[in-house]
């Protein structure tokens, strides 16, 4: 989703900026909870993260969703977002994500540290913090160690994940499935079509895309899906690089599912020729990766119409539409 970026991770993959284009739990490896202090990032600061005094406290900015901090300490500085009117699971949620992707050793990402509630209501999450680089990660870089992590993360479980979490502010259902036509048709595009009908009464983006969720499997033939652990919001606000040049990928709304859907914010992302070519080295294209590009646009256009409004409806009908006639639907 498209957002901030400051100087580290800032937000549940934030949405800030239209581009200009998480909900419940299952136990996968809990985070710690801290307990209730009146000041419990400190207190786990101070305790756990084995600093014994806490040298500045300096705002990041860029963020819209949930408040960001850097913590400068005697053995090492910390990156710190709060929530004063959200609960932990939505951080535990992020956390997992990173967890997730941290423990494939392939692309960089900030390692979460702890999740708890605030004294007074919300939450919050501690995690490394890394020094930004001058420039954006070398798109050749990015692109393999994206397939390699790809390549690393597979379910046994099917598609989804262990818990729910958000693309941007909208809940993303990763109810586990076997099908990933299925699980894509009702927990990405059906869950999407549904909140334009109750939001805006738009039955007509609802009717001609339940047409195309029960008309698209031909474009997925003579492939076979696997499960990959996705970023799942892969934009050019989540994209950095570390003061030593790697890439750096921030903010997930991760879940298992066809590799492909990867570049579904590709239009805010600014993937370029040399990201592809060294991706595909490592996972390579498959048939009909051209006629499936824009079925993984359409989630995020839609997501983007239902929390931006209408300025993003023409590009999912039209996407909608285009498939409709190819597949004669």
């Amino acid at each position: 989703m498209v957002a901030h970026v400051g100087l580290i991770s800032l937000s549940v993959s934030l949405l800030s900026m239209p581009c200009l284009p998480r909900i419940g739990f299952t136990k996968r490896r809990p985070f710690p909870m801290a307990a209730l202090t009146d000041d419990p990032v400190q207190e786990w600061i101070l305790t756990e993260g084995k600093a014994t005094r806490i040298t500045g406290i300096r705002p990041v900015g860029g963020g819209c969703i949930n408040l960001a901090n850097r913590y400068d300490t005697d053995a090492g500085s910390f990156f710190v977002k709060t929530n004063r009117s959200i609960g932990p699971p939505m951080f535990e949620a992020e956390a997992m994500g990173l967890d997730a992707m941290y423990e494939t050793r392939t692309i960089r990402v900030p390692k979460p540290f702890k999740v708890g509630p605030l004294r007074n209501g919300g939450s919050y999450i501690i995690m490394e913090y890394i020094e930004f680089g001058s420039s954006r990660s070398n798109q050749s870089v990015l692109g393999r160690k994206l397939a390699e992590m790809h390549k690393a993360g597979k379910s046994d479980k099917g598609f989804g994940f262990p818990v729910n979490n958000t693309v941007g502010s909208t809940p993303q259902i990763n109810t586990w499935c076997s099908d990933w036509i299925q699980f894509y048709g009702e927990h990405r595009l059906g869950y999407q079509l549904k909140l334009a009908q109750d939001q805006y009464g738009d039955s007509t983006i609802y009717q001609r895309g339940q047409r195309l969720i029960k008309n698209m499997a031909p474009l997925f033939e003579d492939i076979v899906i696997e499960p990959c652990l996705l970023h799942g919001d892969l934009w050019s606000g989540n994209i950095t690089s570390d003061k030593n040049g790697e890439p750096v990928i921030l903010d997930p709304a991760c879940y298992y599912g066809h590799n492909e859907a990867e570049f579904g914010m590709s239009w805010c992302a600014g993937f370029g020729g040399s990201f592809y070519t060294s991706y595909f080295e490592v996972m390579p294209k498959r048939p009909g990766f051209e006629k499936r590009r824009d079925l993984y646009l359409l989630y995020h256009y839609l997501n983007h119409y239902n929390l931006f409004g209408s300025g993003y409806r023409s590009s999912a009908i039209s996407i909608i539409d285009d498939y409709l006639r190819m597949l004669n639907a």
